[in-house]
């Protein structure tokens, strides 16, 4: 079988990585509320029509939330994968993983705070 050339293969991951994006919103309820709050973030920056880098700020944010999201249901599949009765060491690789959202979604409210506030009060 004759190798795909680099575009073709180019385009295959791409239409994975597509996949992959659906599947995690269409099966994960957190995600869900992820992409709702990234929606409503996205409205009131047109709303309050805020400046070139404060959408750079928030586009980053909010990318960085849903990524480390993805990777985190990515671990949690591929541990009840590997050990799917109770195992404290699986619960610990677990809660490192959403501990990693838990950071970044910290992060993400103090820039949405920093953007939003001065212009609601």
């Amino acid at each position: 079988m004759p190798k795909e050339s680099f575009l073709v293969n180019r385009i295959k991951s791409v239409g994975f990585a597509f996949k992959g994006a659906i599947l995690l919103i269409r099966t994960e309820a957190s995600i869900k509320i992820q992409v709702f709050i990234a929606i409503v973030m996205t409205a009131a920056g047109f709303y309050f029509d805020i400046s070139s880098t404060e959408w750079i700020l928030q586009i980053f944010a909010i990318a960085l939330v849903l990524g480390i999201e993805g990777m985190n249901t990515a671990v949690e599949k591929i541990a009840d994968y590997i050990q799917p009765e109770f195992d404290l060491k699986i619960g610990f690789i677990k809660d490192i993983s959403a501990g990693a959202v838990m950071l970044v979604s910290i992060a993400s409210t103090i820039i949405g705070l920093i953007i939003y506030l001065p212009k609601i009060f």
